[in-house]
């Protein structure tokens, strides 16, 4: 199994797709995912334009879907939710089918919508996603983070690395795809202790504080506080994988 990682979807390989590729947007979209089919959640579909999520969640009946909508950090006034994993509670999602656009997670989900696997990765479900790899053994993977329009983030990074610490072999250069790797597993060494502390620092995190939404980047720092993950079934569909 060879690793890779890449900040965001810009940074990856034209013309190249993994055997499995794990999305990481943990402020907020993978974390929102995760924790919505976690709770009961039928399915997640994701879009890039809100007027098309909009159209096509229209199609079914009002009671059975729940449209999310988030820019900038902001709730889309058309959606019924924002991007935050506190509105994902069992009792506003289960039997639902979700419909979400976000700033940067859509974009990365539909880079890699084309892998054989693809699988939602968070601090709140990383070592999950650690054992699912550890038992299929794809020969290439990708830790895909999300970023922010286009740029580095803290927060994507150091899951990536939380994810490569489980899997890579750093006396082993087979294991290792890019150098990304290894500077992202010393980030997550670094912060382990402290991931709160490392997303109140990440310009992210700055920007969800200004929200006054400090409770959602607890929430999204706390390590495996659950044990499945959202995974690829159909073109841009996610829905619940159990372990």
């Amino acid at each position: 199994m060879k690793i890779s990682v890449y900040h965001t979807p810009e940074s990856t390989p034209d013309h190249d797709i993994p055997d499995c590729a794990i999305v990481i947007d943990v402020l907020r979209a993978t974390t929102t995912i995760n924790t919505a089919l976690n709770n009961g959640a039928k399915s997640v579909k994701a879009f890039s334009d809100v007027d098309l999520l909009l159209a096509e969640s229209n199609l079914l009946p009002r009671e059975s879907r729940l449209t999310l909508g988030e820019r900038g950090g902001k709730k889309v006034d058309s959606c019924d939710l924002g991007n935050s994993p506190l509105d994902c509670s069992s009792e506003t999602v289960a039997n639902k089918q979700l419909f979400i656009s976000t700033t940067n997670g859509t974009r990365a989900l539909q880079r890699v919508a084309d892998a054989p696997i693809l699988i939602t990765g968070a601090i709140i479900n990383y070592s999950a996603v650690v054992n699912y790899l550890q038992q299929k053994q794809p020969e290439t993977v990708w830790l895909l983070g999300s970023g922010w329009e286009g740029g580095y983030s803290l927060e994507d990074t150091v899951c990536a690395g939380a994810i490569a610490s489980g899997l890579v072999d750093l006396s082993n250069v087979e294991t290792i795809g890019n150098d990304e790797v290894v500077s992202s597993i010393s980030l997550y060494h670094q912060w382990k202790d402290n991931l709160l502390g490392l997303f109140r620092l990440s310009s992210h995190g700055q920007r969800l504080l200004k929200l006054n939404l400090d409770d959602d980047l607890k929430y999204c720092s706390e390590p495996n506080i659950i044990s499945n993950f959202g995974i690829q079934t159909e073109k841009g569909v996610l829905t619940l994988y159990r372990q």
